[in-house]
């Protein structure tokens, strides 16, 4: 499968009136700083939202965004398979935010980590934990072993089923002024 096109947050930014903005990041994210006027469907409920995109998607062009670019690869590689077109935005948020361009933070909004640190903090202190009761009880050896698994496991599918759990976490949750989500499949329904 060929990489879903992608553009630099210049590139995006020059064009931004163009585009309805997708932010598949969780919700806690999405609230902590996005894309000014990004719509939030987390990457977790895409394949419920597939009819409201392909609607946005007859209006003009879908630009898919998340922390880093990694998950809204995996997006446009889902969108792809639905035959419907979408960019993706190089770097995501933190390129958008450190080439200078603004982010919406809703007010009260509380800042959350971004997902892949989440992931890294919580596969290490299982491994950590794993290898230190591993000293008084080997078998908890087998923690450490099962993260590791499931890293390689994740690395090789480009899927993560840890930040699909993390993502459930009430931090990781929108505060209750966002849209729920569906007001936000109304809206791209137009």
């Amino acid at each position: 499968m060929t990489s879903p096109a992608s553009l630099s947050p210049a590139q995006a930014a020059a064009r931004i009136a163009e585009f309805t903005v997708i932010d598949v990041r969780a919700p806690g994210e999405h609230a902590s700083g996005h894309v000014p006027g990004a719509l939030n469907i987390p990457l977790d409920r895409l394949e419920e939202a597939l009819p409201a995109l392909k609607a946005a998607a007859a209006r003009g062009s879908l630009l898919v965004v998340c922390a880093s670019g990694v998950r809204s690869t995996r997006a446009c590689d889902i969108l792809a398979a639905a035959d419907i077109d979408a960019v993706t935005l190089s770097g995501g948020t933190s390129a958008w935010e450190g080439e200078g361009h603004d982010l919406d933070r809703p007010a009260g909004a509380r800042a959350t980590w971004p997902m892949e640190r989440q992931v890294r903090f919580a596969a290490g202190s299982l491994v950590v934990a794993g290898l230190l009761m591993g000293r008084r009880f080997p078998a908890a050896r087998w923690l450490s072993a099962g993260v590791g698994s499931g890293l390689v496991f994740s690395a090789v599918t480009n899927t993560c089923g840890m930040a699909a759990v993390l993502s459930k976490l009430p931090h990781n949750r929108a505060p209750r002024s966002a849209a729920d989500f569906d007001a936000t499949l109304d809206a791209l329904q137009g």
